[in-house]
């Protein structure tokens, strides 16, 4: 058992997988985000961990999860600049929430997610500007769920 490491591609391709479990904490209501960051097919980053603040709805626990990817692929992209190795191409958020996915692409603003407006601004700027692209994976594929939620030995 072990981590197995082959030599990146020269552009530098980034895949996040991101998962929230809503409202999973008994007491406190708050969900639990997963990720896993992959360069090309090397699992680079991966963390399990309480999200700061209650979320409303699964769609809501599932955007705070995307927030939480994009930031990541930002930070490493400047982390690979600075070294020298800048990439230039859209990186890959996988998500299996297709409201989130919509909260992203739709540019109205709805009543029920205003409070989330600064994170909407984020990730559609960074959908706009072709820095991440979001695509739907379906709950079956999806890898950080590893990472939310206990499974069964056949998922894992």
């Amino acid at each position: 058992m072990g981590l197995f490491f082959s030599p990146p591609s020269a552009d530098l391709s980034l895949t996040v997988y991101t998962n929230a479990d809503h409202a999973c904490y008994r007491v406190t209501r708050r969900s639990t985000n997963g990720l896993c960051v992959f360069l090309d097919s090397n699992l680079i980053i991966w963390s399990s961990y309480k999200q700061s603040v209650v979320a409303r709805s699964v769609g809501e626990a599932e955007y705070g999860a995307i927030a939480q990817g994009a930031t990541k692929i930002v930070w490493l992209k400047s982390l690979f600049s600075e070294v020298g190795y800048p990439c230039a191409h859209v990186h890959v958020l996988w998500s299996d929430n297709i409201a989130a996915k919509s909260i992203v692409e739709n540019p109205v603003f709805h009543a029920r997610t205003k409070h989330l407006e600064i994170d909407i601004h984020f990730m559609r700027e960074k959908v706009e500007n072709g820095v991440v692209e979001i695509r739907y994976v379906p709950t079956d594929y999806q890898i950080a769920d590893t990472f939310t939620k206990g499974l069964a030995r056949s998922h894992f």
